[in-house]
């Protein structure tokens, strides 16, 4: 795991969302069946983004995939605000396990509306969801049962139990404190 990197004062959430998790306790392991592994470092990331930053082009999602964690400035994918998605391509149809996420951690904050999709299909016709802490709906894909948490260096895994997908799709709606989406790394294990 990188270092813990938060910067400065926190700054305090006077509407923290209805599921967050209080727990403190980061997931530092994940149980996943022999032969997993991590199947994304290096593949091919594309957005609903067309001018993701740093670079306001395609070369700033290949942070994404580069296996580097830190949170720093200049190692993370920056998109415009509102509600978009990152998406890795897995080459061809794996079983996938497990996913871990890391989002711009600098800062104690809580991303919006994080779910996370999987398909054959690179528009995601049919997808799976995975994952889905939006409470209230407003990413318009259902309310999710799962819980938001701050960001740390310890990013955030999320168990997925076999399913076969070749694309695997990260949405954002923002965080708490403003409308960006930052994507400092993305990791899906499968076989």
């Amino acid at each position: 795991m990188p270092k813990p990197l938060f910067a400065g004062t926190p700054l305090p959430d006077s509407n923290p969302p209805p599921n967050l998790d209080k727990s403190g306790k980061p997931t530092l392991e994940v149980q996943t069946p022999e032969g997993v592994v991590l199947l994304s470092k290096g593949k091919p990331v594309t957005s609903s983004d067309p001018a993701p930053l740093p670079s306001g082009d395609a070369e700033s999602l290949k942070l994404i995939t580069d296996g580097d964690k830190e949170g720093d400035d200049g190692f993370f994918a920056d998109l415009m605000p509102g509600k978009h998605w990152v998406q890795i391509d897995l080459g061809e149809s794996k079983e996938i396990w497990l996913v871990w996420l890391w989002h711009f951690h600098k800062q104690a904050v809580i991303y919006k509306d994080v779910i996370v999709q999987v398909s054959d299909d690179p528009e995601m016709k049919n997808a799976t969801t995975v994952f889905n802490n939006d409470f209230d709906n407003s990413a318009e894909f259902g309310v999710g049962q799962d819980q938001s948490w701050v960001e740390t260096n310890n990013g955030r895994a999320m168990p997925v139990k076999g399913i076969k997908a070749r694309y695997v799709r990260f949405w954002s709606n923002g965080r708490n404190i403003d409308d960006m989406n930052q994507y400092i790394e993305a990791e899906v294990y499968g076989k």
